[in-house]
C-alpha cells in the first residue's frame, strides 16, 4: 500500500496508549500514521528471549488487571487478532515468615475467609465497591470531570483519598488483612504514607474480584500485535526504526497525538509551546524507578507455601512495616536492604513461556529515579527467605537497572513506569493544570501517554481519551 503524504492524525510511539489513540481516530474515519522509534512496536508491552533460547520474558509489563479491565480494550476486537488472557486459580499470593500465605481470590467470600477476624471487616470495605466497578470505572479510568454516578463514586473517593498505611490500621486489626493491603497499594511507588496511596490499593482489590489479573498467552507483545493488527485492518498504518526528533520532520496533519511524557515533549515541540506551558512541563515530576530481574529456571520457584502455585503474582513483603519502611526508604532516596518484590511466574500457567519443564519468573523492586544500583542479591535474598532452594534453580538471569531501562524505554525516565510520579499533585493534573490535560497550547499537539489520566498501566485509556479531544476539535 502507498504511502499518503498527509495524514488526518500522526500518532508518535507505539505503545498501548499511542496504538489506542490511532484506533480511535481510525475507528473515526480518518487517516493515521503511527511513528515507532524502535525496531518494534510495544513500549512497555514487548517480551524477549532475554536469558536463554525458549524462555520468553515479558521485558516491562507482565499481568494486566487493568488491560483486561479497560473500557476501552473490551471495546475492540483483540481477540479477534490473537490475544487471549489467561487468569490463575488465584489472582495473588501473599507469603509470610511462617510458611503460611494470604490468597487474593476472585470470590471476595473466599478471600476474607483467610482473613480470620478481618474476614467481616474486609467484606464490608470490598463488596459495595466491587458491585459497583462498573459505574466507577469511567471516572477511575478518566480524567477528572462530573462522574455519571457520584454516590459510587464518593463511596471509593473518601477510603481512597487515606493513605494506605492509615486505610488499612482504620479497616483490619490483623496482619495479614493488614500486609495483603499494602502489597496492593505497594503498586503506587510512593511511600504508603501518603495521601491518596490507598486508591492504589483498592482499585487492584476491586479489579482482582471484578475482572481477575490475568496475563496474554505467549508474552505482553501480543497486546499490542491485536492491536496493531486490528488497527491496520482499519487503514492505520505503523513506521518502526524512526525516531522522531522534533515534530518539523513529520508531514503537515491537523492532530499529533504524543505517546510521550513530558520531558520529550519539551524536546520535540519546544519550539510551538508557549514559555509558561514548556516552564509546566518542566517542573513536571517523575518518580522511583524500578529494578528488574528476569529468570530462566530448571523447575517452579519452591514456595514454602504451597499455596503460592496457584497464583500467577507473588507480593513478597513479609508484614505491611515491613512493606512500608522499604517504600518509604525508596522513596526517601536510598535502596531498601529488603526490598518489597513483585513476582510472576507466567510458565506455571502459559506453557509458552519456558521448554518443557522448565520456568520464567519475572521479578521487580522500587529504587529511586535513575538508580544503578545493583539490587539482585536482595531481591534474591527475599525469594529466598519464602523460597529456601530458589538460588538453586537459577538457569540464568538478565538484570536491568532503573538508567537503564531509560534506554530501553525513553518514556521511563530515570526507570519511572508510571510516566510520572502519580500522587495528589500529579494524579489528574497530569502533564500540566489544564481544563482538558491532553490538549497543550499548540493547535493540533496532543499528549496521550501515562503522563496523563488516568495514570500508568497497560489499558490505553490515555490514549482513547486523547483521541476523544483530537476528534471533537476536528469536528
Amino acid at each position: 500500500m502507498a504511502r499518503r503524504s498527509q495524514y488526518d492524525a500522526i500518532v508518535i510511539g507505539s505503545g498501548p496508549n499511542g496504538l489506542a489513540a490511532a484506533i480511535k481516530m481510525a475507528q473515526a474515519g480518518r487517516s493515521v500514521m503511527v511513528y515507532e522509534a524502535k525496531e518494534t512496536i510495544g513500549g512497555g508491552c514487548r517480551s524477549a528471549e532475554l536469558t536463554l533460547p525458549g524462555f520468553v520474558h515479558d521485558i516491562c509489563s507482565a499481568v494486566h488487571p487493568l488491560g483486561i479491565g479497560s473500557p476501552f480494550f473490551q471495546s475492540i476486537p483483540l481477540a479477534d487478532y490473537g490475544l487471549t488472557w489467561i487468569s490463575s486459580p488465584v489472582a495473588l499470593a501473599h507469603p509470610f515468615d511462617d510458611g503460611g500465605a494470604v490468597l487474593l481470590q476472585r470470590s471476595i467470600e473466599d478471600t476474607a475467609a483467610g482473613l480470620g477476624s478481618d474476614a467481616r471487616a474486609y467484606t464490608r470495605l470490598m463488596q459495595p465497591l466491587v458491585a459497583n466497578w462498573q459505574k466507577m470505572v469511567p471516572s477511575i479510568l478518566g480524567p477528572l470531570r462530573i462522574p455519571a454516578h457520584p454516590l459510587a463514586l464518593i463511596r471509593f473517593g473518601l477510603p481512597a483519598l487515606l493513605p494506605a498505611r492509615v486505610l488499612a490500621e482504620r479497616a483490619f486489626k490483623g496482619e495479614r488483612a493488614r500486609a495483603l493491603f499494602a502489597g496492593l497499594a505497594a503498586h503506587s511507588i510512593q511511600p504508603l504514607e501518603h495521601p491518596l496511596t490507598a486508591a492504589f490499593g483498592l482499585v487492584l482489590g476491586i479489579l482482582a474480584h471484578a475482572v481477575g489479573w490475568p496475563i496474554p498467552r505467549g508474552g505482553s507483545h501480543v497486546i499490542v500485535d491485536a492491536m496493531a493488527d486490528y488497527l491496520r485492518s482499519l487503514g492505520g498504518e505503523i513506521i518502526t526504526g524512526l525516531e522522531v526528533k522534533s515534530l518539523d520532520m513529520l508531514p503537515p496533519t491537523s492532530a499529533y497525538l504524543c505517546d510521550i511524557t513530558p520531558r520529550q515533549l519539551l524536546r520535540i515541540a519546544g519550539n510551538r509551546l508557549p514559555r509558561l506551558y514548556q516552564q509546566e512541563l518542566a517542573h513536571y515530576r517523575y518518580g522511583p524507578g524500578v529494578f528488574k530481574v528476569d529468570y530462566a529456571l530448571d523447575g517452579p520457584i519452591p514456595w514454602k507455601a504451597q499455596e503460592c502455585l496457584q497464583a500467577i503474582t507473588v507480593h513478597i513483603g513479609g508484614t505491611m512495616e515491613e512493606i512500608c519502611a522499604s517504600e518509604s526508604t525508596v522513596g526517601h532516596g536510598e535502596h531498601p536492604e529488603r526490598p518489597f518484590v513483585l513476582v510472576a511466574q507466567q510458565s506455571l500457567f502459559d506453557p509458552t513461556r519456558a521448554p518443557n519443564g522448565k520456568h520464567t519468573a519475572w521479578t521487580y523492586c522500587h529504587v529511586p529515579n535513575g538508580s544503578t544500583y545493583d539490587m539482585t542479591e536482595r531481591i534474591e535474598a527475599q525469594i529466598e527467605r519464602f523460597a529456601p532452594g530458589f538460588r538453586d534453580r537459577i538457569l540464568a538471569r538478565s538484570v536491568t537497572n532503573a538508567l537503564e531501562y531509560e534506554t530501553y524505554n525513553p518514556n521511563y525516565i530515570g526507570g519511572d513506569i508510571n510516566g510520572g510520579i502519580q500522587n495528589i499533585a500529579q494524579l489528574f493534573t497530569r502533564p500540566a493544570i489544564r481544563l482538558n490535560p491532553y490538549t497543550t497550547p499548540a493547535k493540533g499537539v496532543y499528549i496521550c501517554s501515562s503522563s496523563t489520566p488516568p495514570g500508568g498501566g497497560v489499558h490505553g485509556m490515555c490514549g482513547y481519551w486523547a483521541a476523544q479531544s483530537a476528534l471533537r476539535a476536528k469536528g
